[in-house]
């Protein structure tokens, strides 16, 4: 049973504190599942992101449901998810009324600008780690090169650039 709490908190912290929506919340997971827990090692962590969007929805809740279920199954998934998802729900459900009454008010304002920095900053950080890993020889660096000329320069969607690296992976790496 312990392990459900665990789950439970883990994502329960996330859901909490990721402000910024599923990008900005993947640095809190990662801070739970691979250094707190020890869940998952970076390398799997990767993986997981990786194929948590090249799927449809929110990513974290992917990332919660993957996580849950390796650890615990399906109550261990559902734990996740529950945790994940709880805090934005309360929130909302009570805050939106304070914040259409402020949302003009300086302070807000201000709240929201300085929080902003910090958000990219987190997200930057897993992108490094993430990057240490993955990278491993010459033709990670020429797929990683393709996607940034071609969301950068072409602006391709990103689900192309991940089913091309798929395909490309599973015929030419496996």
């Amino acid at each position: 049973m312990k392990i459900y709490l665990d789950i439970f908190i883990a994502f329960l912290r996330c859901g909490i504190f990721g402000y910024g929506g599923g990008q900005a919340t993947i640095p809190l997971v990662q801070q739970e599942v691979v250094e707190n827990f020890g869940w998952l090692s970076i390398e799997e962590f990767t993986d997981a992101l990786a194929l948590g969007n090249s799927l449809p929805g929110p990513i974290t809740t992917k990332m919660a449901s993957l996580v849950g279920f390796k650890i615990g199954g399906y109550l261990g998934a559902l734990a996740a998810i529950l945790g994940l998802i709880l805090p934005s729900a309360i929130a909302i459900v009570f805050l939106i009324n304070i914040y259409m009454k402020f949302k003009d008010a300086k302070w807000l304002k201000g709240m929201m600008v300085a929080v902003r920095p910090v958000v990219v900053v987190l997200i930057a950080n897993v992108v490094f780690m993430m990057a240490k890993k993955s990278f491993p020889n010459l033709q990670s660096y020429i797929i990683g090169a393709i996607a940034i000329v071609g969301v950068f320069i072409f602006d391709v969607h990103p689900v192309i650039l991940i089913v091309a690296a798929l395909v490309y992976g599973g015929i030419f790496l496996g």
